[in-house]
């Protein structure tokens, strides 16, 4: 077996399916070392990549436009690939279970496509168990193929955090399994070209339960600095302040409370929930963790809604600004965002909130939410900031800023800031007279 080094020499193709936040990079990447096919099923997106267009924002638009990628929605040229990576999303249903369609439906696309000797790797997350037993079977069946003897599958976890420019593609471990030591060891070989380091899982199930823990780790983490952070509240203590404290121990952890949201650590619990049901096994902690940080939207609405009442706002007649609507920093990425829960929560109390962000895509946030973002620069009359979001622009923000977007507040109260991601110091903000609440 020595397919990646016919790549190398242009002989045959990678193909990536799903270009998202995950497949754009790992395509790029590899476009530099051999020929790539991108592929995905929607034509929209296609034809915005062809034209140079990064709705990711991880490549940029400049750079895609010098890359040299075959992009197509026509699965027919999968055929000429000798790798196939697979980088769908894996979603959950509404009852919290694993959504496997999406890989099912990629498994299927390849066995009508698959040629003899190919290496089909899965980058998507899933449970331990569903590349082998669910995905290799779709192939076989849609092929006509045996794995093993016809094809070969490997199963290597995605690692790409979204808006960091650090952690990234080339410098972050990279786990990789394989059904064998052969395709193990040519799975190697082609992630060698674009990262510099790789652990080698002893098996597909060992390198797909990695996925899930890692994010369950701090999923679990997370949830026990929220409780503590609900506990300090009551106390009328800072969470931020005896977090500060605590860390000045050499072994603190640095977790901090807040929303979990995105596609990560606030999916991939439950897929690892969903494997120990099925497993006739319990998993209470990861479930209660699961529970306890979704109830935070809830119990920051609360601290919104009383702040403001303490303050002796109306309420329903403030001008109340939520800036920040993706589900993390400096990244576009709105699935899964929990500040579409706090938003939603609020308009049931009949509180008309304007929201800005200047990362997410406006017509994306009209269409799914009907919310208008506005531009966060030209806010003058705030009786309210919610400061849900930590992108740089924010946390950039002096104290002159905050005044320039109150200025024409009607409210005779102090307006109220509400610092969920702790941007700013309490201190300097009720020094200024205004009122102040941090998560």
């Amino acid at each position: 077996m020595d397919v990646v080094n016919n790549l190398i020499n242009k002989n045959g193709y990678v193909a990536v399916i799903g270009l998202g936040y995950v497949g754009l990079p790992l395509a790029v990447a590899l476009s530099e070392h051999v020929n790539v096919i991108g592929f995905d099923v929607s034509k929209e997106k296609i034809d915005i990549l062809k034209r140079g267009i990064d709705p990711t924002m991880e490549i940029g638009n400049e750079a895609l436009k010098s890359v040299d990628i075959l992009f197509t929605y026509d699965e027919t040229y999968l055929y000429k690939a000798s790798f196939i990576i697979v980088a769908v999303p894996t979603p959950i249903k509404k009852d919290h279970t694993p959504d496997l369609q999406p890989v099912i439906s990629a498994s299927r696309t390849i066995g009508r496509n698959l040629h003899k000797e190919t290496i089909v790797i899965y980058e998507s997350t899933v449970y331990p168990g569903v590349t082998e037993e669910i995905c290799q079977k779709e192939i076989e069946k849609y092929s006509g193929f045996i794995c093993g003897k016809d094809f070969y599958i490997g199963y290597s976890p995605e690692r790409i955090n979204p808006g960091d420019k650090v952690h990234t593609l080339k410098n972050i471990c990279k786990i990789i399994s394989g059904m064998n030591d052969e395709v193990r060891e040519e799975i190697k070989k082609l992630y060698a070209l674009i990262v510099d380091n790789i652990y080698m899982a002893e098996s597909i199930q060992v390198a797909e339960a990695a996925k899930l823990l890692e994010n369950t780790q701090r999923d679990i983490n997370i949830a026990f600095m929220n409780e503590v952070a609900m506990i300090f509240s009551k106390m009328n203590l800072s969470t931020t302040q005896v977090i500060n404290a605590m860390n000045t121990k050499w072994n603190a952890l640095g977790f901090r409370p807040g929303l979990v949201g995105g596609h990560c650590i606030g999916v991939d619990p439950y897929y690892l929930i969903y494997k120990a049901s099925i497993s006739d096994s319990s998993s209470e902690m990861v479930s209660l963790a699961r529970k306890i940080n979704n109830n935070m939207s809830g119990f920051i609405v609360d601290a919104i809604v009383q702040k403001l009442i303490q303050e002796k706002h109306s309420i329903k007649n403030d001008n109340i600004y939520v800036l920040g609507i993706t589900f993390k920093e400096n990244c576009p990425d709105i699935r899964n965002s929990r500040v579409l829960d706090i938003i939603m929560k609020l308009k049931e109390y009949g509180i008309d909130l304007k929201v800005a962000d200047p990362y997410a895509d406006k017509e994306l946030v009209k269409r799914l939410y009907d919310i208008d973002l506005i531009d966060y620069k030209q806010i003058t009359d705030a009786d309210c900031l919610i400061f849900a979001v930590a992108h740089t622009e924010f946390k950039k923000l002096m104290i002159s800023d905050l005044k320039k977007f109150t200025q024409y507040s009607f409210q005779e109260n102090k307006s109220v800031i509400f610092d969920i991601k702790n941007i700013f110091a309490k201190k300097l903000i009720e020094e200024n007279k205004m009122a102040y609440w941090g998560l």
